[in-house]
């Protein structure tokens, strides 16, 4: 099962991809050049790593406390990936990650402890 994992609610924009063998993770800088060039970013780390949208079961999106265009830029390419591709969409909040681990957003899942489909983005001051 591949999952993609994207966060921008923190300084990074943070892209990953977790399977149940190995995970894929880059990094950038969370700026408004980057917003502009965000889904280009996306697919060209999916591309590096031979991974297929097709392929992807599950999607978590970060869902906060963040800047407003990070959130915003952040959840909307997540949900309209979820909707073109069918994929189940599930939101979670900065302080459920441990050390910034986001294998445990797996763990959490399986437990019924994140947010499913009903995504609300939770803007810092």
């Amino acid at each position: 099962m591949k999952n993609l994992i994207i966060d921008a609610a923190n300084d990074k924009i943070v892209f990953s991809i977790i399977t149940e063998k190995q995970s894929y993770t880059t990094a950038h800088t969370n700026s408004r050049e980057n917003f502009d060039k965000f889904m280009k970013l996306l697919l060209s780390f999916l591309k590096k790593n031979k991974i297929n949208l097709d392929d992807v079961q599950k999607i978590f999106v970060n869902q906060g406390p963040g800047k407003f265009s990070s959130l915003r830029i952040s959840i909307s390419v997540a949900k309209a990936i979820s909707l073109a591709k069918n994929i189940n969409l599930i939101g979670f909040h900065t302080k459920v990650l441990i050390n910034g681990n986001y294998k445990q957003l797996l763990e959490l899942d399986k437990k019924n402890l994140l947010i499913k489909d009903l995504i609300k983005p939770l803007y810092s001051s």
